[in-house]
């Protein structure tokens, strides 16, 4: 009898030895899956508009996304003392800037083509862009509500494209941009004024951790 105590305590002993390592290989996989789907949610090309929203939605937590925290923290007062009248914000682990005529990154009515002033704080930007060279990038193009709709989205598209085609001339690899056209949409300011059509004619960026910076978060966090 004693014996068949001894095993059958052996058995459960063994039991649950091998379910707790089965629910922390789970847990594992299913965090694992849950960074998959965070990142991306913004790699995928953020559609949908709402960049600020996206990058909540794509944030890890934990010790790696403190990590991959750490490093947008410096990335973002880079872009702010290269460029001080952009609009930069961090957002869960990731970064939003918006570029309009505060920046020096704007459009003229109906145009797509960037100004020397715009080439010159972008020459800055992709300078930072470079440096943190592990994240992925969506630029949005949006426009006031001059002229007609469809037209001002395929507009607000041109300028997107324009701020990825010259950052890519900068050096930035273009696989990690990815481009959405908003159109008069997503209006900022006030399209009944002057002033308020003119900071609506603007870019925005997100940029969040790629695959490699997320696997270097999880190596570093010992996850």
């Amino acid at each position: 009898m004693r014996n068949t105590y001894k095993i059958l305590s052996l058995i459960l002993v063994t039991s649950l030895f091998f379910n707790c390592t089965a629910l922390q290989n789970a847990n594992r996989t299913q965090k694992g899956a849950g960074i998959g789907v965070a990142s991306g949610a913004l790699i995928g090309g953020l559609i949908g508009g709402d960049l600020k929203g996206a990058l909540i939605g794509a944030a890890i937590g934990g010790a790696s996304g403190g990590i991959i925290g750490n490093v947008m923290d410096k990335q973002a007062k880079e872009i702010s003392a290269a460029v001080p009248g952009a609009g930069v914000e961090r957002v869960g682990e990731g970064i939003h800037l918006i570029f309009d005529e505060n920046s020096g990154v704007n459009f003229a009515t109906n145009k797509s083509d960037l100004t020397a002033a715009s080439k010159a704080n972008l020459d800055k930007v992709s300078k930072v862009l470079n440096e943190f060279a592990d994240t992925k990038i969506s630029i949005q193009g949006h426009t006031d509500d001059t002229g007609k709709e469809e037209y001002n989205m395929l507009l607000s598209k041109k300028r997107a494209e324009s701020v990825a085609s010259y950052l890519v001339s900068k050096g930035i690899y273009r696989s990690r941009l990815t481009t959405e056209a908003m159109g008069e949409t997503t209006p900022r300011f006030d399209n009944t004024t002057a002033d308020g059509r003119s900071k609506n004619r603007r870019v925005e960026m997100a940029i969040v951790a790629n695959d490699q910076m997320i696997k270097d978060a999880q190596a570093k966090s010992g996850y």
